[in-house]
């Protein structure tokens, strides 16, 4: 079946408002069609259910994660820029959707196993990235010759993922922003040979 991209665009941001406000329980398909300005039965020529509309939205949404640190590892030079603007971009992306940020954030880890499973999949890519330039500044001698790659992912994207939600759980009453550079500082600390 051919999409019409815009009307899937619709939806699927029509959905995180929804999800959002509501929580993934409550957001019911009538209310995301009322969001996204389409009849219920319209959401059903782009998503077979719910669940298929919020690993969409994980999808679609994952993909500018994924597209921007594409180009943040093609413009910059060395490892440790490539790592603070990756940080630096998760973070902008986040805080300036808010609903997107507590959708990533909190409704997504309440979704049942096979959800979840299905998004972690989607994750891998953006972590294959991330292995990327670490492995780089292992290689290139930025970063410390001892770094284990899988751990310092987990505490790369651990400590992102950990701060961004707990400015949501905070009803994100602070400058995000303002915190990127000194976590940016804290990782590169224990990264840099």
């Amino acid at each position: 079946m051919k999409r019409d991209k815009p009307k899937y665009k619709q939806i699927i941001d029509a959905a995180v408002i929804v999800i959002a406000e509501n929580g993934y329980h409550q957001a019911q398909v009538s209310k995301i069609a009322k969001q996204a300005s389409v009849a219920d039965g319209t959401i059903y020529l782009y998503f077979k259910n719910k669940e298929d509309i919020l690993i969409s939205v994980f999808t679609e949404k994952m993909g500018v994660f994924v597209e921007n640190l594409k180009q943040i590892i093609k413009d910059e030079s060395t490892s440790c820029e490539k790592l603070l603007k990756m940080i630096d971009n998760h973070f902008r992306v986040l805080a300036t959707d808010h609903h997107l940020a507590i959708v990533t954030q909190l409704e997504l880890r309440q979704s049942n196993k096979d959800i979840r499973l299905k998004i972690n999949d989607v994750l891998k890519e953006y972590l294959v990235l991330l292995d990327h330039i670490l492995i780089e500044g292992l290689e290139n001698g930025e970063f410390n010759k001892d770094l284990d790659i899988r751990l310092a992912r987990h505490m790369v994207f651990g400590t992102i993922d950990e701060t961004i939600t707990t400015w949501v759980m905070n009803d994100q009453k602070y400058d995000l922003m303002k915190l990127a550079p000194k976590v940016q500082k804290l990782l590169l600390s224990g990264m840099r040979a």
